[in-house]
């Protein structure tokens, strides 16, 4: 029972932390979470799943009304990337898809190219300073890899692109969160979204 208190008290803190500071390391903010909490049993550290639940609950607490507005706002700017994008089969994944975006969420998409400096081509020609470094993605539960990853700002939403090779499209990489096939979404899925009230 305490070891179950401690680990929602620590999913909490995660929470506020992921949510005022724009920390996005799962990890990091569960071990300054326990930390800041005087808790140091590795056995109450919360699964990550446990802390996208608590930055809900905390969003719906605390940012009830900014919160839905920064969502639609970052799923527009999503809209306009995936179409800029489009001959690169984008998915939109991450908070702006799953509902949990906030001032500090970036529009994070995958692209989908054997040829990694045709997106960086693009960026060049359009004259957009970006920003390069490699990801670390799970392709499955024994296989990770480094894929190119460009950063950029379109006015005031970061945009984050991860560049996948073409036959990934079939196969989600694995979810940080839950450890399962990534949640993604096409442009069609993203427009449906934006017709809900």
């Amino acid at each position: 029972m305490r070891t179950q208190e401690a680990r929602r008290r620590i999913a909490l803190e995660a929470a506020r932390l992921i949510s005022e500071t724009g920390l996005r390391d799962y990890r990091q903010a569960k071990e300054k979470a326990a930390a800041r909490l005087g808790i140091f049993d590795e056995t109450c550290l919360p699964k990550n799943i446990e802390i996208e639940d608590a930055l809900r609950e905390y969003q719906r607490l605390f940012h009830a009304e900014d919160q839905p507005r920064i969502l639609r706002e970052r799923r527009e700017a999503a809209r306009e990337a995936m179409r800029f994008f489009a001959g690169f089969e984008p998915r939109l994944v991450g908070a702006v898809l799953e509902g949990t975006a906030d001032e500090h969420s970036a529009v994070c998409l995958h692209l989908y190219t054997d040829q990694p400096n045709a997106v960086m081509g693009l960026l060049q020609e359009r004259r957009i300073a970006y920003d390069e470094e490699s990801r670390r993605i799970r392709v499955d539960r024994d296989t990770a890899r480094e894929y190119p990853a460009l950063r950029f700002n379109a006015g005031d939403t970061p945009i984050d692109l991860t560049v996948l090779p073409y036959d990934l499209l079939r196969q989600a990489p694995l979810d940080r969160v839950s450890e399962k096939p990534m949640r993604r979404a096409t442009a069609a899925m993203l427009e449906a979204l934006l017709q809900e009230p």
